[in-house]
């Protein structure tokens, strides 16, 4: 598949199995991520890979989060799944530097642009993924396990690994008109 043909037919996945990316795949990943867009070369964004027991120990730090945060049984439940719906999750930090002249704000978009270049990434080496963040993206105790420090974010959790379901091969995107104007 083409760039261009990539760009205008990615599709999340979110039915993912094993197995995840490994070795120079993943590698891949990783260097397509650090590609992203970078006023001032700041290189902000860390990435945080989770896999093996890494799933067990991240379910467990949400289900103590979903406790904390007062959740029903089923948002707790929830939770404590949620690192089992991939064999593999990139978390990506907004790694922010204060003592810059680029905005917190641009060094946050850039981390997100190192998102959305990772999973294409993914996606054309045979995998796929689902970018998500929710609750846990902004938890206290998430943020801490992660080493954030008071100006970073996690902008996402990247979850990786082989779509269950065979996407469409193309995807017919709604007409652009709405979502353009000309200055």
């Amino acid at each position: 598949m083409d760039a261009l043909e990539l760009l205008l037919n990615r599709r999340s996945a979110s039915r993912l199995a094993e197995p995840a990316p490994a070795g120079d795949v993943l590698d891949n990943i990783i260097r397509a991520g650090m590609r992203a867009p970078d006023h001032g070369a700041l290189q902000p964004w860390r990435f945080v890979i989770i896999e093996g027991e890494g799933r067990t120990r991240f379910s467990e730090l949400l289900h103590q989060s979903a406790l904390e945060a007062g959740l029903d049984e089923k948002g707790i439940e929830k939770a404590r799944q949620a690192p089992f719906r991939a064999p593999m999750i990139i978390t990506v930090l907004a790694w922010c530097d204060t003592q810059t002249k680029v905005p917190r704000w641009e060094q946050v978009v850039s981390a997100g642009c190192a998102v959305q270049a990772m999973q294409m990434a993914a996606l054309a080496q045979g995998f796929n993924g689902v970018w998500r963040t929710g609750l846990w993206a902004t938890a206290t105790a998430v943020k801490q396990a992660f080493g954030c420090r008071e100006q970073d974010e996690i902008v996402g959790f990247l979850y990786l690994g082989t779509p269950q379901l065979k996407a469409a091969t193309t995807f017919l995107a709604p007409d652009t008109e709405p979502f353009v104007r000309h200055f």
